[in-house]
């Protein structure tokens, strides 16, 4: 039996910690918002860290071949998939990324697709780089095949390519419902992509975190017109936990789509932090581990929520998410009012992020991060049914 690499702080310590989720509520309220984990980063990461600080080693980001061997190598481990490793770019994070493609896929007022409820961060894109939002929200079916509780409206997919959109922009895994597409519907989402030339923005920075019994699948992994419409856009600051280091990449995997991200700005990649692409880096390289216990205690954290629910809240509706850390909570049935978040935060000092900013679907839900400890867990659930 191997040694655990991961040791969860207490929440004591977790409550010294300087980031945004342990800094935006006072100590009273449980925050479990923020999309980062309260797990000890990965030792090979804190040793580059470590050396780099030490050498006084922290000008600019400049030339990192070492970014595209990295991951393509992760790539072809994890999901056999092969990346070009000079495909591979460096950005600053994945949202300023998303930002700088639309604005080379796309001019203000062209149309963009998406599919809500949807991390709240996609809106903010969109509106910077003045797009019009055009929203095929997903359904709600609790005998969806893959559990989440959601299904695709491939009408109204359908119909937004037929109106003359510019680019898909898919969240995949997806965030906040704990979804992962299958190969039928990337494969969908390619043929459709290809009939009406549009261009497919890849989210997948929670894909390191996709759970055993629904596999990732890369949608620039599915063959040359998947290459030919689509970019990705992934980042080791979810799978690894180092989202204040700032750096993301952008893959692409056909020549042509690859001259065309020479229309990115070259401020992009030198915006990026040095400790942030050398991090990634030895993420890609030296902590699948690490990566592996995460997801074994992620996997443990999901199936303990709906043990806790069934036994103390069962009228909380919840699926199973299919990666990441993210609990997708129903809380319609608990009479909270229109923002059960807020409701919570009051009634139950804990704290979670309120469905509506996913978009109108996600009212009367709540989004519950739950890489942190059982424990945490578990208090996050008592001190809602205590205040019921």
């Amino acid at each position: 039996m191997r040694e655990s690499q991961i040791k969860i702080p207490s929440l004591a310590e977790l409550q010294t910690h300087r980031s945004e989720k342990w800094r935006a509520f006072p100590n009273d309220i449980l925050p479990l918002p923020v999309a980062e984990m309260d797990f000890p980063v990965a030792e090979p990461i804190r040793q580059v860290l470590s050396e780099m600080v030490n050498t006084s080693d922290l000008g600019y980001l400049g030339p990192i071949p070492e970014m595209g061997i990295a991951f393509s190598g992760f790539a072809k481990r994890r999901w056999d998939w092969s990346v070009n490793p000079g495909y591979v770019r460096v950005a600053t994070d994945v949202g300023v990324a998303v930002v700088e493609l639309l604005r080379i896929f796309t001019k203000p007022g062209d149309k963009v697709l998406f599919s809500s409820p949807v991390y709240q961060n996609f809106y903010t894109w969109m509106r910077e780089t003045r797009v019009e939002m055009v929203d095929v929200p997903f359904k709600v079916d609790p005998e969806s095949a893959d559990g989440t509780g959601w299904n695709h409206d491939w009408d109204g997919i359908e119909a937004a390519y037929r109106s003359g959109i510019s680019v898909h922009l898919l969240c995949s895994p997806h965030n906040p419902l704990g979804k992962v597409y299958t190969r039928e519907k990337l494969e969908r989402i390619i043929a459709l992509a290809k009939e009406y030339n549009v261009v497919v923005i890849s989210d997948e920075i929670h894909a390191p975190l996709t759970f055993k019994e629904t596999p990732f699948i890369p949608f620039l992994s599915l063959g040359d017109d998947a290459a030919k419409v689509g970019v990705t856009v992934t980042a080791s600051s979810k799978g690894w936990n180092i989202a204040g280091l700032k750096c993301a990449v952008i893959i692409s995997q056909s020549e042509k789509m690859h001259e065309k991200l020479n229309e990115l700005p070259p401020a992009l990649h030198y915006r990026a932090s040095i400790l942030g692409a050398f991090a990634t880096v030895a993420a890609f390289e030296k902590c699948e581990n690490w990566l592996d216990e995460a997801v074994e205690i992620l996997d443990q954290n999901r199936n303990l929520i709906a043990n806790l629910i069934a036994s103390r809240i069962p009228s909380i509706g919840y699926h199973l998410p299919r990666a990441s850390y993210l609990a997708w909570l129903d809380m319609s049935k608990l009479n909270l009012g229109v923002d059960p978040g807020l409701a919570l935060i009051e009634r139950a000092k804990v704290a979670f992020n309120s469905g509506h900013i996913y978009g109108e679907l996600g009212r009367n839900h709540v989004r519950f991060n739950f890489a942190t400890s059982p424990a945490i867990v578990t208090e996050a659930i008592e001190r809602i049914a205590r205040a019921l």
